[in-house]
């Protein structure tokens, strides 16, 4: 849920690939077939695993920053190799490249379904974040390899609804699977989609390649997976070892350190998989600065509200898998109304507009007690940011091809596309670390107050790690173990509370970031129109 519906920019990655090569209506067809089933299997685990991971922790016995772990291995990899995916894709071959990510991802799903352990979890988690990077840019960039630019606009709204549609039952049935049968389940469905994938790939999608110039950038992908690494390991595992433990700063200095390795690497390189140039045009960079900062918002505390609304609401998994189909809806109703908006207003205004009102449902999302009311508490703040964020997803997609013009574009998509899912893997980090914080203050000062038995405190706080997800040992009154388990449930709500209300200053940072580097309007190139601001 960490990764609900499309990241910016996906359509941009098609509109701006590669020309299209010959070949009949029923390659193009099955393509488009291939095309869809890949992504759903990339949109359905980044929404599914979420949902299962109450069910994860309580069965492995898991702590948070274990938790945070499972959903972390896959983003990172996801986030640090998506460039370099698409760039194998073009010089390999774009259907042997997806086909490999896609075979990758499946046997990746299953090694996650057999795991015993966390710690295998995470390891498969991993593998098929590996198989991701290759898959995702993959199923774009066929698309745009087999459509000409004259059919791509159909071929487009038909992925485009299909991934909708994906987004939104893919947490139901998940929840449903984790709910009535088992956790496992939630990834063993990626095989037989898998399965299906490859068997259409080997038969009807034919083979492409780019013009590939210059070494594969091997180092820069390095640099930043090290990088991404270091400082989502200090965040994480700073709660429970503290900030001056010699594996949380050194992991804190060589994350650093390989990220400004990777900007001057990256500014010499021949082919760089992050071109720096891009980011001298001022609004290009303003428009990823934005992307950085809401996308955070977004990925960091969704990841948290499935927990909240299965440990402390008492939801079940089907229904918290459910919770998200508002905001899935209105982002697809309001997908058409919004791409106009730049065309009528220019990029300033909604790129403002949007994250403001997102900032407002964000803030929604800290109102809410213990066992709230789905329809008062939840829906309203969850239907104000789907508003928010869909008067700014298309203009944002907009605004970035246009200012990277034709022969760009492509290249400029996928850096937003890549900066949208850093964003959330480095915020889950950082939330997860602030909501920690938070939970332990309040969870000492809840403890002290009820001066429950030494035997049952030291029992809860020794799963302190473990957030909403403490176990209350059995032995002791009702009573007792009602009041200790409301005492956990408001610290964790007293942490949840504070992450929303980060994610909604992260929001209106975004707007004032649009307010000051973008534009009113571009032409279609990327040169400013002067006299205009939106």
């Amino acid at each position: 849920m960490s990764q609900i519906g499309k990241p910016p920019c996906e359509e941009g990655v098609i509109l701006g690939g590669a020309q299209a090569l010959p070949c009949s209506a029923p390659s193009r067809h099955w393509t488009l077939v291939a095309a869809i089933l890949g992504s759903s299997l990339a949109f359905i685990d980044g929404t599914v695993v979420n949902v299962a991971l109450p069910a994860i922790q309580r069965e492995l016995g898991a702590s948070t920053s274990d938790a945070q772990w499972v959903m972390e291995s896959y983003a990172l990899f996801l986030a640090s190799l998506l460039l370099v995916g698409g760039t194998l894709g073009d010089r390999f071959g774009r259907k042997r490249i997806f086909m490999l990510g896609a075979g990758l991802f499946m046997l990746a799903s299953i090694g996650c379904s057999l795991s015993s352990g966390v710690l295998q979890l995470i390891a498969a988690r991993a593998f098929q974040g590996i198989g991701a990077a290759l898959l995702v840019p993959g199923s774009l960039a066929l698309i745009s390899a087999t459509f000409p630019q004259s059919e791509r606009g159909a071929a487009i709204g038909t992925w485009s609804a299909f991934s909708g549609i994906t987004a939104a039952i893919g947490p139901v049935i998940g929840g449903f699977l984790v709910e009535h049968y088992s956790w496992t389940w939630a990834f063993l469905i990626n095989a037989p989609v898998g399965v299906v994938l490859l068997a259409i790939c080997a038969a009807k999608v034919p083979e492409s390649k780019g013009r590939m110039e210059g070494p594969v950038d091997v180092l820069g992908a390095s640099l930043v997976t090290i990088g991404l690494a270091g400082l989502v390991f200090a965040f994480i595992e700073a709660p429970a070892r503290g900030w001056t433990a010699a594996p949380i700063w050194l992991a804190a200095v060589i994350g650093i350190l390989a990220l400004l390795l990777f900007v001057r690497v990256e500014a010499h390189a021949a082919s760089p998989m992050l071109p720096l140039a891009l980011f001298r045009e001022r609004n290009f960079a303003g428009a990823n600065l934005l992307t950085l900062l809401l996308y955070a918002a977004l990925g960091g505390s969704l990841f948290f509200l499935p927990l909240n609304l299965i440990q402390v609401q008492g939801y079940g998994a089907t229904a918290a898998g459910a919770a998200l189909l508002p905001f899935i809806a209105i982002m697809f109703l309001l997908s058409r109304w919004t791409g106009s908006l730049v065309d009528r207003f220019g990029s300033r205004l909604p790129l403002v507009i949007g994250p403001t009102i997102a900032a407002a449902g964000f803030a929604m999302f800290a109102l809410p007690a213990t066992e709230s009311s789905y329809w008062t508490a939840f829906f309203p703040a969850i239907c104000i940011l789907g508003l928010g964020m869909s008067v700014t997803v298309a203009p944002l997609t907009t605004t970035v091809m246009n200012l990277a013009g034709r022969d760009l574009a492509g290249t400029a998509s996928g850096i937003n596309n890549a900066v949208s899912r850093a964003a959330a893997l480095l915020a889950i980090a950082l939330f997860g670390f602030v909501l920690t914080l938070v939970f332990n203050i309040v969870l000492d000062s809840e403890l002290r107050s009820l001066r429950a038995p030494t035997g049952l405190v030291a029992a809860v706080v020794g799963q302190r790690q473990k957030l909403a997800g403490i176990v209350m040992p059995a032995g002791y009154p009702d009573a007792t173990l009602a009041a200790l388990k409301h005492a956990v449930n408001l610290s964790f709500l007293s942490g949840f509370r504070c992450v929303m209300l980060v994610s909604a200053a992260l929001a209106l940072l975004s707007a004032a970031s649009a307010w000051i580097f973008i534009e009113g309007r571009q032409a279609a190139h990327g040169v400013p129109v002067s006299g205009r601001n939106g």
